[in-house]
């Protein structure tokens, strides 16, 4: 700690001393803005807080870049306007003339370079002709002082990412740019255009406490608009650091988990393409760990990037950047059986009888099928859930559906499944403190009719077109069809979609964390978690503030399902036929009892999605274990295997 405090006053001190350049990474200084006659003020960023695990290791740092400087008096002082002196530069740095000159001139002024190559920061401040160099360079401009008049060697303090190989959590984190205009004018003159703030993640969330109060230098300017004089100034405030509930070994842990994972799913022949992992801490509801693939390299934000691999980090379903935990809702499959279950206890299903796990069931003029058509005959509900038997949740479906009023009924009031599902927080965000948070859907009567009404004349466009586009006749067909329905009668809940809804399949979607929530409210018998990433702040003098966070609700399970559901999900894990029970084979389960629940996601065109949902231990629970990979495979044989190397560590713990 004693060291974190050094470098943090170092680095305090880099930026106090210094007349601008005074940003966390190889962005300007703030705009001057004119004070009175003569006089302009000088904007001074603040050093940021760090990010740091629950133990206070940093997951985001600060540390030291040396760059090069010029004076913007000196050159206008010179003869030639500074050309000599930039030569002799450039070439004991051995770089470009023309780069380091087109630095030295002001954006929009007349015969500048052309952006980037220009100095779009303050006219007041020295200008950053070199960034990021070596201690040889520097060295040799500091040994012959007289062939550089006005050239300075300075330090900038930069964004540092100590655990950037494995256990950063970047999309997490998150990470800093310019702010926008929006966020320059709501900021009542905190923030200018040329400071970072947080864009995503635990850096924005937390901007304010880890931004600090800025600071300002007035000085005096000449005719020429060249700073000649300091009249006064006032020092910044550094940003406080951040403590979070993650925990470093357990993150590391997950992050190696989840990869691993998908490499071997890849090498079995699935695509693999992201995955997501999170750990819940049952005692207070902190994030213990949250991973996401594919994943990056978050220094990339201090080391400069470029625009190509900007683009790479930006774009797309698979970018890197997008948090798969809190940010990516999709189909949960049959992990939502545990929703189900009480669903249908509270319509009136008797857990005692048993029920007819046939290899299919059939609703109007459609066939649902088991998984791979298995029958298991007439078994308890706990064996139902220990083997995930399809039908019987379809039947149990089909029943509400009826007794909901079929076709004729116009809301979802009072269907045992929707509200169960809402009950526990489905189809809503869990409120992490996090910036960006998908809700995920639980779909009903009247989301299907507002969903028609939105897509309707698409979907009859789509219909008369015939999807000419589609080589394969089969799947052309299929679309066509769908789409022909939806034009005509795409506003009723049929049976097939209260069907789908049972097993967590179709419209339904949900968030992993959303999934690992309702499974730590049924491991603790009602008590919801409240997930969140933010313990405390540290002020920069030591004062440590706890953050506050909101009490997690009680939610009442229906009468003996919350006992079956933790009796039959132990099952799922440790009795022989479980769907998870080949992962945890040789795991110590006696000593640290998993419970849990696969689900194989079928999405129309790609690889089954690969689920599991677990607790531990069961007989005092304190975490929950959650994990997902699109186009995985089965969550058996993909995503169970990863949340048991998570919870080897756990068990460590």
């Amino acid at each position: 700690m004693l060291a974190s405090l050094a470098v943090l006053t170092l680095l305090a001190g880099v930026l106090i001393g210094r007349l601008g350049q005074l940003q966390l990474t190889d962005h300007p200084a703030g705009d001057a803005v004119v004070a009175g006659p003569g006089t302009a003020t000088v904007h001074l960023p603040a050093l940021r807080g760090r990010i740091l695990d629950r133990d206070g290791r940093p997951l985001v740092d600060n540390a030291v870049r040396t760059d090069v400087t010029i004076d913007r008096r000196t050159l206008a002082d010179a003869e030639d306007g500074g050309r000599a002196t930039v030569r002799r530069l450039a070439q004991a740095l051995d770089l470009p003339f023309d780069r380091l000159w087109g630095r030295t001139t002001l954006c929009g002024a007349p015969g500048a370079a052309d952006p980037p190559s220009c100095w779009s920061g303050s006219a007041l401040v020295p200008v950053p002709v070199a960034e990021d160099v070596s201690a040889r360079d520097a060295a040799t401009l500091t040994e012959r002082p007289e062939l550089y008049p006005g050239v300075a060697v300075t330090t900038q303090p930069v964004r540092a990412y100590p655990r950037a190989s494995g256990g950063g959590a970047p999309q997490t984190t998150g990470y800093l740019a310019r702010a926008d205009p929006q966020t320059v004018e709501e900021s009542d003159g905190a923030i200018t255009a040329d400071d970072l703030v947080g864009v995503t993640g635990l850096e924005r969330q937390y901007d304010a406490q880890l931004r600090g109060t800025p600071g300002e230098r007035v000085v005096r300017v000449d005719g020429r608009g060249v700073a000649v004089e300091e009249v006064s100034s006032t020092d910044p405030v550094p940003g406080a650091d951040l403590v979070t509930t993650l925990d470093l070994p357990v993150q590391r842990t997950t992050e190696r988990a989840l990869a691993d994972g998908v490499r071997e799913a890849r090498d079995r022949g699935h695509r693999a393409d992201t995955a997501a992992a999170v750990v819940l801490d049952l005692r207070d509801g902190g994030i213990v760990a949250s991973a996401s693939v594919p994943t990056y390299d978050p220094s990339v934000w201090s080391e400069g990037v470029s625009q190509r691999e900007y683009e790479r980090l930006t774009t797309g379903e698979r970018s890197p950047l997008i948090d798969r935990v809190t940010g990516v809702a999709q189909p949960p499959a049959s992990t939502f059986k545990a929703v189900t279950l009480p669903g249908a206890v509270a319509a009136g299903t008797d857990l005692d009888d048993e029920v007819n796990c046939s290899a299919s069931h059939r609703i109007g003029d459609r066939v649902f099928n088991n998984f791979e058509s298995r029958a298991y005959g007439w078994i308890t509900w706990r064996e139902a859930l220990k083997v995930s038997c399809d039908t019987v949740f379809y039947r149990v479906a089909e029943d509400v559906w009826r007794d909901q009023g079929g076709l004729s009924a116009r809301d979802d009031a009072g269907d045992p499944l929707i509200d169960t599902a809402r009950d526990l927080g489905l189809g809503e965000a869990t409120g992490i403190d996090l910036p960006a948070e998908a809700t995920g859907r639980i779909p009903g009567r009247a989301w299907k009719r507002e969903w028609w009404e939105s897509t309707k004349d698409a979907s009859c466009r789509e219909a008369k077109r015939g999807h000419p586009e589609i080589a394969d006749r089969t799947r052309r067909a299929y679309l066509t069809a769908l789409a022909e329905e939806n034009c005509e009668s795409g506003y009723q809940f049929r049976p097939g979609d209260e069907a789908n809804l049972s097993i967590g399949q179709g419209d339904v979607t949900a968030t992993l964390l959303q999934m690992a929530r309702v499974y730590g409210t049924i491991a603790t018998d009602g008590d919801e978690p409240s997930p969140h990433l933010g313990r405390a702040t540290v002020a920069p003098d030591g004062t440590r503030s706890r953050i506050d966070v909101a009490d997690g609700r009680e939610v009442e399970l229906p009468k003996g399902a919350g006992a079956l559901l933790r009796t039959a999900l132990g099952d799922v894990v440790s009795a022989p036929g479980g769907t998870a029970h080949s992962a945890f084979v040789g795991f110590p389960l006696r000593q640290w009892p998993v419970a849990g629940k696969t689900g194989t996601a079928e999405v129309y065109g790609k690889q089954d999605t690969a689920w599991f949902v677990s607790w531990a231990p069961t007989s005092r629970p304190r975490y929950v274990v959650a994990v997902s990979v699109s186009q995985g495979g089965t969550g058996g044989a993909t995503a169970a295997p990863i949340a048991r190397e998570i919870h080897e560590e756990l068990r460590r713990h």
